[in-house]
C-alpha cells in the first residue's frame, strides 16, 4: 500500500474469512503499520471519522454513501467500488456457443456473486432462443445434471442474501433453466429467466446470486437506449463480430470499464485501471492505478537565495521598467519551458 499504515476492516458478509485475516494478518505483518477490526457495517461511519489519509470501500451503494458522507465530515478522500447492474449485449452477429459458455462462466461462478459479473442480458430477438438453449446446455456441462452435486459450484454466502435472491427469482418473469431452492443448504440453482421486463423486481435491485434475466432487443439502438436509462454500471458487456456495434457500444455508454467478447478480465488485468463511475462508484485502483490511489502528489519547489538581483522584479513599487523587464522575462520564459514564471 505505497508504504502506508492500515486498517483492514473485512465484510462481515463472509464472518469466516474475517475471522482469518483477523488472526493472520497480526502475525505476518507488522502489528504497528496494520491492524484488523471486525466492525459492521453500522459502526463504519464512526469508524471513517478518526480522520484517515484516505479510505476505500467495495460494497453495495447505500452503505457506499454512508461511508462517503462520513468521510465527508472530515475531507477524507474515498474510493468506492460499488457494483451495479452489469448488462451484457449480444448481438446476432456472434458465435453463439463461444458467447454462452463465456457468459456462463462470468454469470454463475462463485454462485453469482461477483460485483464484476454480467448481471443481464440485452439479446437481439432473432437469437434469443439460440442463446437460452446455449446457455442451458453451457451450465449442465459446466456442473452436471444437477449442480447441487457438483463440487464447482458454491452456495449463498448468508440467509440474508439467499432469502433476498430467492425473493426476487419468484416474482420476476418465467424461469427458463434452473430455479430450485433450498434454504436449509444456501442454494439457489444456477438459474436464466426469460419473458422479463424492466419493471420485474429482479431489475431494480443488484443481483447477487446466481440468477441471469435475458431481455431482448430489436437491434443495437435499443440496447444501448436501455443502458442509458439505467444507473451507470461497473462493467458493460458487448458480443458481436461486428467491429461497429462493439465501438457504439463502448462510444456511447459509461461504465467503469467495458468489455468486448467475454467477461470478467478486464478487472484482472493489473495493467488497466478498475473502478467505478456515477453510482458505480469513484476513483480506481489496480497495478500502478493503486499506488497513485493511496499516495499523495506533493508539489515541491527547491530554491536558493541567489539572482534575487533578477527576482526582485516581482516586487513594488510596480512601474514601467519592471513592467517592461517581466513582459521581456515571461516571453523567455515561454521559449525556455518556464524557468522564469517563478519570478
Amino acid at each position: 500500500m505505497d508504504g502506508n499504515c492500515a486498517i483492514i476492516s473485512p465484510s462481515e458478509c463472509t464472518a469466516h474469512t474475517a475471522e482469518l485475516l483477523h488472526r493472520l494478518i497480526p502475525f505476518y505483518l507488522d502489528n504497528e503499520c496494520f491492524h484488523v477490526i471486525l466492525a459492521g457495517t453500522r459502526d463504519f461511519p464512526e469508524v471513517v471519522e478518526l480522520k484517515f489519509d484516505h479510505v476505500f470501500f467495495t460494497g453495495n451503494r447505500s452503505e457506499g454513501t454512508r461511508i462517503a458522507q462520513a468521510a465527508a465530515r472530515t475531507l477524507t478522500p474515498v474510493t468506492l467500488i460499488l457494483g451495479g447492474k452489469n448488462p451484457c449485449y449480444v448481438d446476432q452477429d456472434c458465435d453463439i456457443a463461444t458467447t454462452a459458455q463465456r457468459i456462463a462462466w462470468a454469470r454463475f461462478h462463485n454462485a453469482g456473486q461477483s460485483l464484476v459479473a454480467p448481471f443481464y442480458i440485452l439479446c437481439h430477438t432473432t437469437v434469443t432462443a439460440r442463446l437460452v438453449q446455449a446457455l442451458k446446455c453451457c451450465l449442465t456441462q459446466f456442473y452436471g445434471s444437477d449442480p447441487r452435486e457438483s463440487s464447482s459450484y458454491g452456495r449463498m454466502v448468508n440467509l440474508d442474501i439467499f432469502n433476498r435472491t430467492k425473493n426476487m427469482l419468484w416474482r420476476s418473469g418465467k424461469v427458463a433453466v434452473g430455479g430450485q431452492v433450498i434454504e436449509a443448504e444456501k442454494y439457489i440453482a444456477p438459474t436464466i429467466l426469460t419473458e422479463v421486463t424492466e419493471s420485474d423486481p429482479i431489475m431494480q435491485q443488484d443481483i447477487f446470486g446466481p440468477v441471469l434475466p435475458v431481455l431482448t432487443v430489436n437491434n443495437v439502438d435499443e440496447a444501448i437506449a436501455f443502458i442509458n436509462k439505467q444507473e451507470k454500471p461497473l462493467c458493460v458487456y458487448a458480443y458481436s463480430s461486428n467491429s461497429k456495434v462493439i465501438r457504439r457500444l463502448m462510444s456511447e455508454t459509461s461504465s467503469g470499464s467495458f468489455c468486448s467478447n467475454d467477461s470478467i478480465l478486464q478487472s484482472l488485468m493489473v495493467a488497466l485501471p478498475f473502478g467505478g463511475v456515477g453510482a458505480s462508484g469513484m476513483g480506481s485502483y489496480h497495478g500502478r492505478y493503486s499506488f497513485d490511489t493511496f499516495s499523495h502528489r506533493k508539489s515541491c519547489l527547491l530554491r536558493s537565495t541567489r539572482f534575487e538581483c533578477v527576482t526582485y522584479l516581482r516586487y513594488p513599487p510596480y512601474e514601467d521598467r519592471n513592467l517592461s523587464l517581466m513582459t521581456w522575462a515571461s516571453t523567455l520564459s515561454q521559449k525556455s519551458q518556464g524557468w522564469c514564471h517563478i519570478l
